[in-house]
């Protein structure tokens, strides 16, 4: 078999009468990709971005929060970017704003120190 043969095989190439049709239509396949991505990807990434913009603009002393390092504690202290975050009794470290990954959650000794305080404070209110 000669490479002659072979070629005659294949067969001969398509005509170029059309000159590839709408060019409208070759494009569709990679808008509507883009399309699904936006809204699968992109655009949940981008509402998760701008709450966490919200989260970081407004935390004030006493909010208790997770560091991106993995350290729960509450804040004690606002100075601009930089936090004062209370990790353990009379313990602190400060923080700068952007490394606070998000809410913490308060430990079982703040939630009894908390109710402790409040318990205090609804007695001295009885009193007087």
């Amino acid at each position: 078999m000669s490479f002659t043969s072979i070629a005659h095989a294949m067969g001969a190439a398509p005509s170029g009468g059309g000159a590839g049709g709408n060019p409208i239509a070759s494009f569709l396949p990679l808008i509507l990709m883009f399309a699904i991505f936006y809204f699968l990807l992109i655009r949940p990434q981008q509402k998760k971005a701008k709450m966490h913009r919200e989260f970081l603009g407004g935390l004030k002393r006493g909010d208790y929060v997770l560091t991106s390092g993995g350290i729960y504690g509450r804040i004690i202290d606002v100075d601009g970017d930089v936090l004062t975050v209370e990790i353990a009794k009379d313990m602190s470290i400060k923080v700068n704003r952007s490394f606070i990954s998000g809410p913490g959650e308060a430990t079982r000794a703040d939630t009894r120190k908390d109710k402790k305080e409040k318990a205090k404070e609804a007695d001295k209110e009885k009193a007087e």
